[in-house]
C-alpha cells in the first residue's frame, strides 16, 4: 500500500506542476501586442495572436494595445501669418508600429497621450502659422491636415508610434473677434446693398425717363402724322368737292343739302326756327331747288 506521506507529496508536485504549467503560458488577443520581460530587461515581442509560452515566475507580459487610438486634443489658440488668433480643435489617430520602443520611451498610453498632445500642438502652431486666416478655414485645409499630421508622425516615430491621421474639427476666430468681424461684416453688406438700392433707383429713374421722352416723341410723331393723314384727306374731299361742284352744280347743292338735313335733322330733335320760305327748306318746296315762280298780277 503506499503510504499516506507519498500521496500528499505526488498531490504536492501535481500541484506545483499546475502552478509552474499555468504561469508559462499566456494569450494574446487580436486587439493586442505583448512584451516579454524578464526581470526588467525585454527579451520578446509577439504581435500574432494566440498561445504562448514565457519563463513563469521570472517573464512578466505586458499587453499593448495594437488598434488605432483616439487623441483628442483641447482647443488651442494660434496665430496665423496674417495675424489672426484661431481656436483650432483638431484631433489625431495613431497606433503603436513598435512595442518595444514604445515601452522603452513611454511606457503607457496616458503617457503617449501627453506627449503626442504637445507634439500636435506644436505642429498646428507651426504649420498654421505660416499660412492666411482664410487659408486655413477655406482653401487649402485638407494639405494644411496632411502637413501636420506628417510633422507628427516624424515626431513620434521615436517614440513606437504611427500617426495614421490629423483632423482639424473647427478652425474659427475667438468669439469676440467674431462677433466684431460679423458686425463688421453685416455692416458692409448693408453698405453694399444700399448702395445697389441707390443705383438701381438711378437706372430705374433713367429707364423712366427714356421711356417718357421715347413715348412723347411717339405721340408728337403720331399726331404729326395724323394731322397731315388729316389734312390730305380733307384736300382730298375738297378737290373732289370741287371737281364734283364743277362737273354738276345743282347735284352738288342738293348733296350739301341732304347732308345738312341728315346732320340738323337728328331723332328726338327736329327744332327750327326759321322763316318757312328760309333757303334751308328750298328742296322740301321743290325737289330742283328752284324757288317757285311769283305768281302773275291780276289784271
Amino acid at each position: 500500500m503506499r503510504s499516506p506521506v507519498a500521496g500528499i507529496i505526488t498531490l504536492i508536485l501535481l500541484f506545483v506542476v499546475v502552478i509552474v504549467g499555468y504561469s508559462s503560458i499566456f494569450t494574446v488577443s487580436q486587439t493586442e501586442q505583448a512584451l516579454v520581460v524578464r526581470l526588467g530587461r525585454p527579451v520578446d515581442v509577439i504581435s500574432e495572436p494566440g498561445l504562448n509560452f514565457k519563463a513563469p515566475f521570472i517573464d512578466t507580459v505586458i499587453s499593448i494595445d495594437k488598434r488605432i487610438l483616439d487623441l483628442e486634443n483641447p482647443s488651442q489658440e494660434v496665430i496665423a501669418s496674417d495675424q489672426k488668433r484661431l481656436v483650432v480643435d483638431a484631433f489625431a489617430r495613431y497606433r503603436i508600429k513598435n512595442p518595444l520602443r514604445f515601452y522603452q520611451s513611454i511606457g503607457s498610453i496616458q503617457a503617449a497621450n501627453i506627449q503626442l498632445t504637445t507634439l500636435l500642438n506644436a505642429a498646428l502652431r507651426r504649420v498654421l502659422g505660416e499660412v492666411t486666416f482664410i487659408t486655413v478655414v477655406r482653401d487649402e485645409r485638407e494639405g494644411l491636415m496632411t502637413r501636420i499630421r506628417n510633422q507628427l508622425d516624424r515626431e513620434a516615430d521615436q517614440y513606437g508610434i504611427q500617426v495614421v491621421d490629423v483632423r482639424i474639427r473647427r478652425a474659427d476666430l475667438p468669439e469676440a473677434n467674431s462677433q466684431a468681424v460679423y458686425q463688421r461684416m453685416q455692416t458692409e453688406r448693408q453698405r453694399e446693398a444700399a448702395e445697389f438700392r441707390a443705383q438701381g433707383g438711378q437706372k430705374a429713374q433713367e429707364i423712366r425717363s427714356k421711356a417718357d421722352r421715347e413715348a412723347t416723341v411717339i405721340v408728337a410723331e403720331a399726331n404729326s402724322t395724323a394731322e397731315q393723314t388729316r389734312g390730305a384727306g380733307d384736300a382730298e374731299r375738297n378737290r373732289l368737292f370741287a371737281e364734283a361742284y364743277g362737273r354738276d352744280p345743282d347735284f352738288f347743292a342738293f348733296y350739301r343739302s341732304m347732308s345738312a338735313y341728315e346732320t340738323g335733322l337728328r331723332a328726338n330733335d327736329t327744332r327750327f326756327l326759321l322763316r318757312p320760305d328760309s333757303e334751308f327748306f328750298r328742296f322740301f318746296a321743290n325737289p330742283s331747288g328752284q324757288p317757285p315762280a311769283a305768281p302773275a298780277p291780276k289784271q
